[in-house]
C-alpha cells in the first residue's frame, strides 16, 4: 500500500487527505525546546545527529503527521560550501557576506559532504525510526533565496545587495546562482541515497522578484535542480515551494513541472484548484495565524481549504512554517479536523 503522501504526489487521491506542517518540529513544542536548551544552540542541534533525529520524531509522537520532515536548516549549504555561518540568539542567521564574483565559493564534493556528514547520519538515524506509513521528506532552500542570505549576510526585507549585483553584474549573481544550484543537486540527490522519499525546495523570497527576474534567479534554477533530480532519482517526487509568486506561480509550474506545489497564504484556493490543481499535486495553505487563534476562525478556514482542493491531489499544509507561539493543542485539533472533513463518506 503505497503511503498517503506518496500517492497524492503521484497525483492519486488520498482519503483523508495527508497532513504535515513546515516547521513542525520547532519552538511551539515544549519537548523541542527542552532538547534545544540541552544543545547549546540551533547549530549545534542541527549537528548533532541523535538530538537531530528526536526533535524531527517528536511531532510524528504527538500529532501522527502523514510526512515527517528533516530537522536541519537551508544553510547548511553556504556552510559546506565554507562560508562562515552562525545563529545568534534572538537575531537569526549571520553570514560573512559574499558580494563579489571572486568570494563565491569553490563547490569540492569531499568537503562539502565532511561539513553535512552530521545531516546525513541524522537522515540514516530518523528512516530507520519512523512509522512505516510515514514519508521521510528532505530539503534544501532554493537558490535564490540561498543566495540572499549570502550575499546580504542575514536576513533582510529588500534584498537590496542581492538585487545591486545581479543588476550591475548579472553574469557575476548568475555565477552565484549556479555555484549554489550544483551544490543543492548533490546534497538533495546524498540525502534521497541516505534515505529520503521527498525533497522539497524552499525558495522563501521568490515573492521579491520582477516577472522577468523571477524567471531567472527562481524559476530556471528550481526547473534545473528537479530536471536533475528527476534523472537520477525518477521515483523521487519533488516539492516546489515558491512563496509569493502569485500570478507566477502558474507559469512556475508549466516550466519547473514539480510533483507538488507548495502555495503560500495569499493564493485563492478556488483558483489553484482550477489552474494549478490539474498540473501538480498543490499543498498548502492555512494561515499560520489562523492555528495560533483556533476556534471557530480556524475551522471555518480549514473548511474552506479542504472542500476547494480535497478530492483531487492534495497535501495539507500550512502556507509558511507554523509560529512560534502556536498552542500545541491547536495542532492536534487541526490534524483530526483535517482528517474528518477529507475522510470519504463524511
Amino acid at each position: 500500500m503505497t503511503k498517503p503522501l506518496l500517492r497524492a504526489l503521484q497525483g492519486h487521491t488520498s482519503s483523508p487527505a495527508p497532513i504535515w506542517l513546515m516547521r513542525q518540529a520547532g519552538r511551539y513544542l515544549p519537548e523541542y525546546r527542552e532538547v534545544r536548551a540541552k544543545a547549546g544552540g540551533f547549530l549545534n542541534l542541527c549537528f548533532d545527529p541523535a538530538k537531530a533525529t528526536e526533535v524531527t520524531l517528536q511531532p510524528i509522537s504527538r500529532y501522527g503527521f502523514d510526512g515527517s520532515i528533516l530537522f536541519s536548516d537551508i544553510l547548511i549549504v553556504p556552510h559546506a560550501l565554507g562560508q562562515k555561518v552562525a545563529f545568534e540568539a534572538g537575531e537569526g542567521p549571520k553570514l560573512d557576506p559574499i558580494r563579489s564574483r571572486a568570494a563565491i565559493p569553490d563547490f569540492d564534493v569531499v568537503k562539502f559532504d565532511k561539513a553535512a556528514a552530521a545531516v546525513y547520519e541524522a537522515v540514516d538515524r530518523i528512516k530507520s525510526a519512523l512509522p512505516a506509513e510515514t514519508t521521510f521528506i528532505g530539503f534544501a532552500g532554493a537558490p535564490w533565496t540561498v543566495a540572499t542570505y549570502m550575499v546580504e549576510g542575514a536576513g533582510s526585507k529588500d534584498y537590496a545587495n542581492a538585487k545591486k549585483w545581479f543588476y550591475s553584474e548579472p553574469e557575476g549573481f548568475q555565477a552565484l546562482i549556479d555555484r549554489i544550484t550544483e551544490a543543492t543537486i548533490h546534497y538533495l540527490s546524498t540525502q534521497i541515497q541516505t534515505g529520503v522519499e521527498v525533497v522539497q525546495l524552499f525558495d522563501s523570497w521568490a515573492g521579491a522578484l520582477s516577472a522577468d527576474d523571477f524567471r531567472r534567479w527562481v524559476i530556471e534554477p528550481n526547473r534545473k535542480i528537479v530536471a536533475a533530480l528527476k534523472e537520477r532519482f525518477p521515483a523521487t517526487p519533488v516539492i516546489c515551494f515558491p512563496r509569493g509568486a502569485g500570478l507566477m506561480y502558474e507559469e512556475f509550474i508549466n516550466i519547473v513541472q514539480s510533483d507538488g506545489l507548495g502555495l503560500d497564504t495569499t493564493v485563492p484556493v478556488d483558483w489553484a484548484a482550477r489552474v494549478l490543481q490539474p498540473k501538480a499535486c498543490v499543498q498548502g495553505n492555512l494561515d499560520p495565524l489562523a492555528l495560533v487563534a483556533g476556534g471557530k476562525a480556524l475551522d471555518e478556514a480549514v473548511d474552506r481549504i479542504c472542500d476547494s482542493l480535497a478530492g483531487k491531489p492534495f497535501i495539507f499544509n500550512l502556507g509558511h512554517g507554523i509560529l512560534q507561539e502556536t498552542p500545541p493543542e491547536h495542532v492536534g485539533h487541526l490534524v483530526k479536523r483535517v482528517r474528518e472533513r477529507t475522510a470519504s463518506g463524511r
